[in-house]
């Protein structure tokens, strides 16, 4: 069975909450070095056609990223609010460098809507949010060589352990169609890769060679990972050619059924904006984040997104920021409890400097908003006791840093 994104994230994230063993520890009490369970597991690869040339030459001295397993137990150090998660994303950095990045892959991206049929802006603000864009930085920061994360988790976690060795095995056959080395596949510690992180089993099944290179890769161009997940949103997200995510509303309930969008205005819906629907026979649901808070109806496109990272508020920072991207204003209403809008860079810059003068350490000043950031804001929340303590580099941050320490 291929497993998907959807999969691993919803197994990735019921791991972190139940695991409970140490490390590789199962491997271990069974008496089973990580070495034995190289040499036993190369059959099973051999099987699924990896030459033994290739086995030895990935497996052959690996030694096993043990950090994995206290990254798949940690907690989220930090709990975004919507407005806040949506904030973070649809930063005033990613719209500037996305508008830049439709402009320098216009013609690629004419060619995936073309031949794939998925809108330029929303693959635009995926890649945005999943690499921001491919950063050598991020890259260079927070990913790590895969073959060691992945036999880890094969060999050492026992409550997924089928699904990992599926996903190391795919990892090895990716190397042995000469697609890639072990030495560029870095990605998170659960393996996904490049611009728009792909899992070993997207990789292999879902890929295309659309640079004509006569490989499908997610790392150097981005033209295949972009026709790759182009094709993931349509093939296993069911996106639909030329429809529109869905839209902010007015008089909407929070909960319902599907209905088109010309039966919603005839029931009293209107777009907020105040425009009319574009495809009055196109069908969608209505939901709303938060009480009070702005409401949405949503097609199947926004469904098509969501089938790449199972949660509701990823797919709305992707949606929005596919918007503004195209030249659309924010949300007409605000989020109850939010700010009026996301910090420019400008803004974030300065928030950053003046952090660091006050002595918390922001990791720099780039005006982009990163873990060391969100340590150094919910200490220095702590140090002058605002509340909440949750680490949202946002304007009340600012303001506050403002009139001195």
């Amino acid at each position: 069975m291929n497993a998907t994104r959807r999969y691993l994230l919803r197994g990735a994230l019921a791991v972190a909450s139940t695991f409970l063993l140490g490390g590789p520890a199962a491997a271990q009490k069974a008496g089973q070095s990580f070495e034995k369970w190289v040499a036993a597991f190369k059959p099973r690869a051999l099987a699924r056609g990896v030459s033994s040339a290739t086995y030895d030459r990935v497996m052959g001295g690996l030694k096993p990223d043990n950090s994995v397993f206290a990254l798949q137990r940690a907690q989220p150090e930090f709990t975004e609010q919507t407005w806040q998660y949506v904030h973070r994303r649809v930063s005033d950095w990613r719209m500037t460098r996305g508008k830049e990045m439709l402009k320098q892959h216009a013609a690629l991206l004419t060619r995936i809507e073309k031949e794939i049929g998925v809108d330029r802006h929303i693959l635009v603000a995926l890649w945005g949010v999943e690499s921001a864009f491919g950063d050598p930085g991020v890259q260079e920061k927070y990913m790590r060589p895969v073959f060691p994360a992945l036999a880890a988790l094969a060999w050492g976690e026992p409550r997924r352990r089928k699904y990992w060795e599926t996903e190391l095995i795919n990892a090895l056959r990716i190397v042995e169609r000469g697609w890639s080395t072990p030495a560029e596949m870095r990605g998170s510690w659960a393996g996904a890769m490049g611009h728009t992180q792909w899992m070993p089993e997207v990789w292999l099944n879902i890929g295309r060679d659309f640079d004509g290179d006569g490989r499908a890769s997610p790392f150097g161009s981005p033209a295949d990972a972009l026709a790759g997940s182009a094709r993931y949103l349509v093939e296993r997200g069911k996106y639909r050619r030329g429809e529109h995510w869905g839209y902010e509303v007015t008089g909407a309930p929070r909960r319902g059924g599907k209905r088109s969008y010309a039966a919603w205005q005839k029931a009293g819906v209107k777009r907020a904006d105040g425009k009319p629907f574009p495809r009055p026979n196109d069908s969608a649901q209505p939901w709303a984040p938060v009480p009070g808070g702005p409401s949405f109806l949503l097609g199947q496109n926004f469904y098509a997104v969501r089938s790449y990272n199972p949660s509701m508020n990823y797919t709305l920072a992707i949606v929005h920021l596919a918007d503004r991207l195209r030249g659309e204003g924010p949300f007409v209403k605000l989020f109850p409890g939010g700010e009026p809008r996301a910090p420019t860079q400008a803004e974030l810059k300065e928030l950053q400097e003046r952090l660091t003068k006050a002595g918390f350490d922001t990791g720099g000043a780039d005006g982009r908003v990163g873990n060391d950031t969100m340590r150094a804001v919910k200490a220095y929340q702590e140090k002058v006791g605002m509340k909440p303590t949750d680490g949202y580099a946002g304007l009340r941050v600012l303001e506050r840093l403002r009139k001195g320490p």
